[in-house]
């Protein structure tokens, strides 16, 4: 009887002792993860990938599928994103500038949209896991280390980001980050929204510091294209 009233004290101690070592054990996983990220950021000059996005719609539990490549260029402390979609349809998304321009080519058409003063909120968004330091994060977002995961036979470290700032989670209410620790970059997203949408996205055949083929941030407008600005 004594022996086992001792085991179950013993028992309780060691939950105890483990329920006390989780946080720290986690807080240290971050700060590895963050320190990890900051050391890729800093060598960081560009990045190509294929990508697949999912875009799911809860009110008709419906999800759209897009397929193409993207690519990330930085130049001093600005940064620009190209994403050359091919599948459902061909469309290229390209951020430089400050501005956000979106060709369609079967109708021949440039949107412009101007970022202005949230130029630097857009240009952080797009770094996420993406040659952004790690511990900048920290700045917009309450950071939380999730634990392991491999996906494609890549092992992830999982973070989540919960925006500080009611403006942005009105957007995004919940970041999620798929970080491959041999190279610092995120290899998957899954952005949700205060809706029940949300953005999952995967990343492949990822090519960091490498000569990008030309002209990936120019768009192949055509004499005829037009161009409307919706906030103009």
């Amino acid at each position: 009887m004594h022996l086992r009233v001792g085991q179950a004290i013993f028992a309780i101690f060691v939950a105890a002792s483990l329920a006390t070592q989780a946080p720290a054990q986690s807080d240290a996983s971050l700060e590895r993860v963050l320190t990890e990220m900051d050391t890729a950021a800093k060598d960081f000059h560009s990045l190509q990938a294929a990508f697949v996005w999912d875009q799911y719609t809860k009110v008709v539990k419906d999800t759209d599928t897009s397929k193409g490549s993207v690519y990330f260029q930085r130049e001093g402390n600005g940064i620009k994103m190209s994403a050359d979609i091919t599948d459902p349809s061909p469309k290229t998304v390209l951020f430089a500038d400050g501005e956000v321009k979106m060709f369609e080519p079967k109708i021949d058409r440039v949107t412009l949209y101007k970022t202005g003063k949230n130029r630097a909120e857009v240009e952080s968004f797009l770094v996420l896991g993406f040659g952004g330091r790690g511990h900048d994060l920290r700045k917009s977002y309450d950071v939380k280390y999730l634990g392991k995961e491999t996906l494609d036979g890549i092992e992830t470290e999982q973070l989540e980001l919960v925006p500080k700032s009611d403006k942005a989670r009105n957007q995004f209410s919940q970041i999620l980050l798929w970080i491959d620790g041999k190279t610092g970059v995120s290899i998957q997203q899954k952005l949700l929204q205060p809706s029940g949408d949300y953005r999952l996205a995967k990343y492949s055949k990822i090519l960091i510091n490498q000569k990008l083929p030309d002209g990936v941030f120019k768009l192949k407008t055509t004499p005829k294209t037009t161009y409307l600005s919706p906030q103009s």
